[in-house]
């Protein structure tokens, strides 16, 4: 039993021969010869589902293709004509401000719900209205803010009662892609305080209660206490707004239909801009470029999912 509960000693490895084969417990060597039984079919099935589309679409990129006719090679010329294109530069500076802007007004307002919430007596009701959102089709808000903000809409018959004769335009092509980004905010922080909650939940009381003892102010309270209690809980909240940001699409198709054609290109995002050069209207698709772009898209969300958690990386509290 003492030898069995031994701690190996760093160099151990080289003062004893690795124990391989039978040498190995009989439970080790069942879960090894059952590894890849079990292991396989998701590993197949992740590749047939998510790295075979990759791959494709990577090797798609260096053709020009309409999707019906012969492929021609071109290279890396489908990477330099999005790096020469302004509107996918704009594309992709308006993904940057949903990631940024729009996450960083979604976190704070999603803590200020959390701890207004936790001291309430009917916390799962309130809980329950602000996850029922998540509940809705984007498309369904976006076309509510398109009737509030509409120029006979609510809102400016509102500040037309309060003296304002000239509200601002809300829909137009300046004002829209605020609006898109605040439409954004208001589906998702209900989503993002529900699974806080649920994290600050999970904190004992008599933290909080030796901190008020100590003369911790509410401030204090959530830098000290809350925040690293729950700071796994904010590092995949994080991790899943990066990756939900970059997909932001149907919200700017919908406040874009207004117009004839396609959504103004100052609205685009570079999943949009991905879907109209794949789906153009009046032109032959593009679909190596539309590939690019979506590579690109893929690369720059993997780079920032990487450094994010590299950043967030802390030790775990135990409590």
């Amino acid at each position: 039993m003492a030898s069995s509960l031994t701690t190996r000693r760093p160099g151990a490895a080289h003062a004893a021969p690795r124990v391989r084969g039978r040498g190995r417990a009989p439970l080790d060597r069942e879960r090894r010869r059952l590894f890849w039984p079990f292991v396989l079919p998701a590993v197949l099935t992740y590749g047939a589902l998510f790295l075979a589309p990759i791959a494709y679409a990577a090797w798609t990129s260096l053709y020009k293709w309409d999707g019906m006719g012969d492929k021609q090679w071109r290279g890396l010329d489908n990477y330099r004509m999005l790096w020469d294109d302004p509107t996918f530069t704009t594309s992709v500076g308006n993904t940057l401000k949903i990631l940024v802007v729009g996450g960083l007004t979604t976190f704070v307002l999603s803590f200020a719900l959390t701890l207004v919430l936790r001291e309430m007596k009917a916390k799962l009701f309130a809980r329950s209205v602000l996850f029922f959102p998540c509940l809705v089709n984007a498309l369904v808000f976006g076309a509510v803010a398109g009737f509030v903000f509409s120029p006979d809409g609510p809102v400016n018959v509102v500040l037309g009662w309060a003296g304002v004769d000239t509200p601002p335009k809300w829909l137009s092509t300046d004002n829209i892609f605020s609006l898109i980004i605040a439409t954004t905010i208001w589906t998702a922080t209900g989503y993002y305080t529900t699974i806080l909650m649920a994290a600050v939940d999970q904190i004992p009381r008599y933290l909080y209660e030796a901190a008020e003892l100590e003369g911790a102010t509410a401030w204090q309270q959530l830098r000290l206490v809350t925040i690293p209690l729950a700071w796994d809980v904010i590092t995949v909240c994080a991790v899943l707004w990066t990756v939900s940001s970059v997909k932001v699409f149907e919200l700017i198709l919908l406040f874009g239909g207004s117009t004839s054609g396609q959504p103004p290109t100052q609205t685009w995002t570079t999943a949009m801009y991905v879907y109209v050069s794949a789906f153009p209207t009046g032109s032959v698709p593009k679909l190596g470029l539309a590939s690019a772009a979506a590579l690109v898209s893929l690369l720059m969300v993997g780079l920032f999912t990487v450094v994010l958690r590299r950043l967030m990386r802390r030790d775990p509290i135990q409590y």
